[in-house]
């Protein structure tokens, strides 16, 4: 059955912590929407390797629209946070149970909503004390999958397993 992916990013995400799990979930059947201040927009990686056109605009969209969230990370979430909107999308997003898959700085907006106390989590480095906290519990793993509603990885040499555990959540029934 194919799922209906949420993908909050603007300019200066991550690149492969995009293009990588967007790419397995098209691969896998599944629709990935990305989402930013408006449809139409042109987002930019860090690296400038990536380009993406927004799909929706926050206005546009409810939780309940989708069936799980990706937060890539890089620059992206960290500038994000700095609008309610994200973060009340992703509070109500963590609240409705469905699943969550963030990498890198991508549970930044995690922290921001204050839906991460007593989850098992992983981020990169540079935000390991915040996570701890808010909360968190922390472990220097390449996945932390948490309920099978939260997966979490550190950088891009993290990838494989993160896109393998969030495909096998997608692909339940």
């Amino acid at each position: 059955m194919s799922k209906k992916i949420a993908v909050l990013i603007t300019d200066e995400f991550e690149d492969s912590e995009y293009t990588s799990p967007a790419q397995t979930y098209k691969q896998a059947g599944h629709h990935v929407v990305t989402i930013e201040k408006q449809a139409g927009n042109t987002v930019t990686g860090k690296k400038g390797e990536a380009t993406v056109t927004i799909d929706k605009g926050i206005d546009d969209v409810q939780p309940a629209d989708f069936d799980a969230l990706l937060l890539p990370g890089g620059h992206s979430p960290d500038s994000l946070r700095g609008d309610d909107r994200f973060v009340n999308f992703t509070r109500a997003f963590a609240d409705s149970g469905k699943p969550i898959f963030a990498i890198c700085h991508g549970p930044q907006l995690l922290i921001s909503a204050d839906v991460v106390r007593g989850k098992k989590m992983t981020a990169v480095k540079p935000i390991v004390v915040d996570l701890k906290n808010a909360g968190a519990d922390f472990f220097d793993k390449e996945v932390v999958v948490d309920n099978d509603t939260l997966v979490t990885s550190r950088t891009p040499d993290d990838l494989p397993a993160f896109n393998r555990e969030s495909l096998r959540i997608l692909n339940k029934p």
